[in-house]
């Protein structure tokens, strides 16, 4: 009985030690640098949202390191975070493909939603349809039935097969009622829209940025509609794509994402420096001028809500790939 009694006295002194310990570590987080792995290539859509993130908390978490960690679609670097120490310190600039498409459509080394917990969101980027001005259509309509009258001598690019791009061409060709348009995959955006602004693939379905929007405005191709629930705030004059088939809403979320089990004190304060950020009427302006949105209303749960909903609105569509 008292040996009992002394073990149980020996537990508990142990875990009174332990326990202020680990919350003054989380309180005192960070105490080093940070690194943000970008799953993609330098210079695109989640690269630029990393950078501007990293550049505008800084002064509340320190060094940020942004470190693109590119291949596969995205699930190298994604795969590396979900091995990491669930500490804080090793944290995914995540976005629709990391988390929903890619362990759908490829073999991917972790699973999105175990070896996960989603941090926050930081932005939305809504895909489009855009034509080249050669083809004579005007309007998401005029396309729609431009194809039915041309069945197969239609193609679209995207930034490649299962990606977003790709995805919101299927969809568009679904609920217009099942159009005849051939898809032509591309090694990313940018070979894609070359091919676009020369005329040799006629339509696509990119990410809008502010590169297109410049595009759209010096008449060099058509952005017909956007893949979008309102419109956006750089763009309020192109139409939306629901107007004319609804629900056509095709985004692409970017947010955090930290390795499962990470001290939930440190997952608030990742979000708590988000939304201040996020919060900052100049930091809102890059964002909308880079062609993204930035989500003003958030938090870890909401965050969630948001990725569970959009696996669920995608994963039909994506077992019919």
């Amino acid at each position: 009985m008292h040996l009992r009694l002394s073990t149980a006295l020996a537990l508990a002194a142990t875990a009174a030690l332990v326990t202020p310990f680990a919350t003054r570590a989380q309180s005192t987080y960070p105490t080093h640098a940070i690194r943000v792995v970008v799953p993609f290539s330098p210079g695109g859509v989640v690269d630029t949202i990393a950078r501007l993130w990293a550049k505008q908390v800084g002064s509340s978490l320190g060094t940020i390191i942004v470190d693109n960690r590119s291949g596969a679609g995205g699930t190298i670097g994604a795969g590396e975070v979900a091995r990491a120490a669930p500490d804080g310190y090793t944290i995914l600039l995540g976005n629709t493909s990391t988390q929903i498409l890619n362990p759908v459509t490829m073999k991917v080394s972790y699973d999105p939603v175990k070896d996960f917990v989603t941090v926050d969101l930081i932005a939305i980027s809504a895909t489009s349809v855009i034509v080249h001005p050669s083809l004579p259509v005007r309007s998401l309509k005029e396309l729609i039935e431009y194809a039915k009258a041309n069945p197969g001598k239609l193609s679209y690019g995207s930034a490649g097969t299962g990606t977003l791009t790709h995805l919101s061409g299927e969809m568009l060709k679904q609920k217009a009622g099942g159009l005849d348009i051939v898809h032509v995959p591309y090694k990313g955006a940018g070979p894609g829209i070359a091919d676009l602004l020369s005329g040799y693939v006629p339509m696509m379905t990119p990410h809008i940025t502010a590169r297109l929007l410049s595009l759209h405005r010096a008449g060099k191709v058509r952005i017909l509609a956007i893949n979008a629930p309102e419109p956006l705030k750089a763009a309020p004059d192109i139409p939306l794509s629901k107007d004319t088939l609804p629900d056509m809403i095709a985004q692409l979320f970017t947010g955090l994402f930290a390795p499962a089990g990470t001290p939930q004190a440190v997952v608030n304060k990742l979000s708590a420096v988000t939304r201040q950020a996020l919060a900052d009427k100049k930091f809102q302006e890059v964002l909308y001028n880079s062609g993204s949105e930035p989500v003003l209303d958030s938090s870890p749960a909401k965050a969630q809500r948001h990725v569970d909903e959009e696996r669920e609105r995608f994963l039909p569509l994506l077992r019919k790939k």
